[in-house]
């Protein structure tokens, strides 16, 4: 029987011809990351395994929850990692202003690439499935075992098989795409599975909306989600790495637990509703209810926070101001696309919009800081989860969208369309 993408990755990392779905193996790693909350949590129990790490180069901590430090337990978190970065000698010794967040920066500075298996303390590890790795979060005793080892188990997942066919439309981006799938499947649709994309609509998508797509595999319960990897996908590993990389290719006869198709042409700029990343829209749904006034914009995160979405963004708020009930935070990913945004103008079209521009951080995503959310206030991210109490207090609401809706929607001060935004 023929193997998926991602059995084929597993298979080969653990010395094996082939696997099969729920087989249980142990798998060699190529890298393993946590961050500043992650991390500490998790070197009291590598103490307890080794004295080194298993490789200095393969193993990566970033500071990028509680950047800069919002108080003396996020300082003490970020000291522990950074010590023992230091004291173990890591390559990628990463510090607070010099890398940003960490599923935007690791792409970015080539610590990862195709055909490699990777684990992070983090659920949204899977973003580097966009470039044709395995990568998957798992706990701290996990991460532990994998700086100390180099190994893991895992058992081999099943997986779905999603057809990708067309063109999106202008105002349609892999976060709209990616909400979609997850309303038609529901967010245990792909339950300990392989999301696995391919199809000829692939190559009308950038690799930002490939990284935004796997990250939030996670929000259908996924193991991971994968992309075939294409010249695209290529260019942009020669681009931003020294490394080389392996591309696997699904065998024709790979078993599937389902297959679907997704027209691209057909999906409409979609949000999520509170509570659930399922919980999808479209936006001629929305615009048939009484207007949804909002209090906050969040633009930023490992979801959406890269080059492409800072553009995004700021085509549609060039010349306009925010609404005066709304406040807006806008947070580049990394300092690498801070910088260009210095360089294109983009932060002053931000600043002149009425937006706060905050350092590369995972901020208020997860209620950390920098846009904490109050009782009965509503917002729009394009973060990528907007369960009960996410970004601050229980009774806040938060609306998953694409940086145009987010954009559209400050302007307007509800939850708004991009499309008539950019007719204006």
């Amino acid at each position: 029987m023929g193997m998926t993408m991602t059995q084929k990755i597993l298979a080969e990392h653990a010395g094996l011809e082939s696997v099969e779905a729920g087989q249980l193996i142990e798998a060699k790693l190529d890298v393993v990351m946590a961050n500043d909350i992650t991390g500490p949590m998790a070197l009291p129990i590598f103490r307890e395994m080794a004295e080194e790490v298993f490789d200095k180069e393969k193993v990566v901590l970033v500071p990028d929850h509680f950047t800069p430090n919002k108080d003396i337990k996020s300082a003490e978190n970020s000291k522990a990692i950074r010590e023992f970065a230091k004291q173990q000698g890591l390559k990628w010794r990463l510090e607070q202003g010099k890398c940003g967040v960490e599923h935007a920066y690791l792409p970015e500075a080539g610590i990862v690439v195709a055909g490699e298996c990777i684990i992070g303390a983090d659920s949204h590890t899977c973003t580097y499935g966009a470039l044709g790795a395995f990568s998957t979060g798992v706990g701290t005793t996990d991460i532990a075992t994998g700086m100390a080892t180099g190994e893991l188990w895992f058992k081999v997942p099943s997986a779905i098989k999603f057809i990708l066919t067309g063109k999106p439309g202008k105002y349609v981006s892999g976060k709209d795409i990616i909400i979609h799938i997850i309303g038609k499947i529901g967010v245990d649709g792909a339950l300990y599975k392989s999301m696995e994309f391919v199809g000829d609509g692939i190559a009308n998508l950038s690799m930002d909306d490939r990284f935004t797509m796997a990250n939030m595999a996670i929000e259908a319960g996924g193991k991971n989600g994968i992309f075939a990897v294409d010249e695209k996908a290529e260019q942009y590993m020669k681009e931003h790495s020294q490394k080389s990389y392996k591309i696997y290719e699904a065998d024709e006869d790979a078993e599937y637990d389902d297959v679907i198709t997704i027209d691209l042409s057909e999906v409409r700029p979609t949000v999520a509703f509170p509570h659930l990343p399922g919980n999808a829209k479209t936006i001629d749904e929305i615009e048939a209810m009484e207007p949804i006034k909002i209090d906050q914009v969040v633009i930023g995160s490992c979801t959406n926070g890269r080059m492409e979405d800072m553009r995004r963004a700021a085509a549609i708020l060039k010349g306009h101001k925010v609404h005066p009930d709304v406040r807006v935070m806008v947070i580049p990913a990394t300092q690498k696309i801070y910088k260009e945004c210095i360089k294109e103008g983009i932060l002053d079209i931000f600043v002149d919009a009425g937006c706060a521009v905050n350092t590369p951080s995972c901020g208020p995503c997860m209620g950390g800081h920098m846009g904490v959310l109050a009782a009965g206030e509503k917002c729009v991210s394009t973060t990528n989860r907007n369960f009960v109490g996410r970004m601050g207090h229980v009774d806040s609401l938060i609306y998953l969208a694409s940086p145009e809706v987010a954009a559209a929607s400050a302007i307007a001060g509800y939850i708004a369309n991009p499309e008539k935004a950019g007719e204006e």
